[in-house]
């Protein structure tokens, strides 16, 4: 199996160390699931939802968990929350439709909840599905996935807002940072965003099992997590340079301080993050 993992961080570019982390965090970490699932078998897969902030690691954690959890003989499958985003065609309708902000992926409001439940309901009850998938470079769907057959024992559903829950109307009175201020003066689309997370998302997320949060050191530490994201797309017409990545995070920043504040009183297990990403 160590193998396996020192083959996962060679193909994600992390330091050799990194295998210190996944031997003190990661493997305890997929034996707390693994009890979890087998408490859980007969009922479906046990579904993990895995949250935390933009360059938090969540996509790096759920690829070790899925290799870690071989060593319990169980199978799991990885969904990300990025591959449901709505296709830059559906999101330009959102924007002309409800608000302009909604061109930008991201907060919800801009992924396709019905096929993410469509896809969460098949593996939950045993049934192939061919997994979506989504071009960040070039901000689009991109052909479909791989078809995953079935059984899984856990499906790991990694994202970062997965779990959130909506903020009190009274929290969305004032922007948190200029592009609210500028662009959203009267508060149509953060309100959107808001009411959107108490209904459809709600129905989507209340199928997760057990919450797990990232939670990071504050917003400092998204900005240059996320630079690092960028980094690693490489070329393409959506690969976004210092400044459109600022404006881009300003979308995220009101959810993301949000669920720092709350999602820490009400997840299953919370890992805090160090400046350099690492669990404390």
């Amino acid at each position: 199996m160590s193998s396996s993992i020192r083959a996962l961080i060679e193909a994600e570019g992390l330091p050799a160390d990194y295998m210190e982390v996944v031997d003190a965090h990661w493997r305890p970490l997929s034996e707390t699931i693994a009890e979890r699932a087998l408490d859980h078998a007969g009922t479906g897969p046990l579904v993990v939802g895995i949250a935390g902030a933009q360059g938090s690691g969540k996509s790096t954690l759920a690829k070790a968990l899925e290799v870690l959890l071989v060593e319990h003989n169980q199978r799991a499958a990885v969904l990300s929350l990025d591959d449901f985003y709505l296709t830059r065609a559906e999101r330009l309708r959102a924007a002309e439709g409800h608000h302009p902000l909604f061109a930008t992926r991201g907060v919800p409001g801009t992924h396709d909840v019905a096929l993410g439940e469509a896809v969460l309901d098949a593996l939950r009850e045993g049934r192939e599905v061919t997994l979506p998938r989504f071009d960040k470079a070039q901000d689009d769907r991109a052909p479909a996935g791989p078809f995953l057959t079935t059984p899984v024992d856990v499906v790991l559903f990694e994202g970062w807002c997965v779990g959130a829950a909506p903020q009190p109307a009274a929290a969305l009175r004032q922007p948190v940072n200029t592009l609210e201020a500028e662009e959203d003066r009267d508060g149509v689309w953060r309100r959107e965003v808001n009411r959107r997370l108490a209904t459809d998302y709600a129905e989507w997320f209340g199928r997760i099992d057990m919450l797990v949060f990232l939670k990071v050191a504050g917003w400092d530490a998204v900005r240059a997590g996320r630079a690092r994201q960028e980094a690693k797309l490489g070329a393409g017409p959506a690969v976004m340079d210092a400044a459109a990545l600022d404006r881009f995070l300003m979308h995220y920043e009101r959810l993301t301080r949000w669920m720092l504040e709350e999602m820490p009183g009400r997840a299953d297990i919370v890992i805090p993050l160090g400046p350099d990403q690492r669990p404390l």
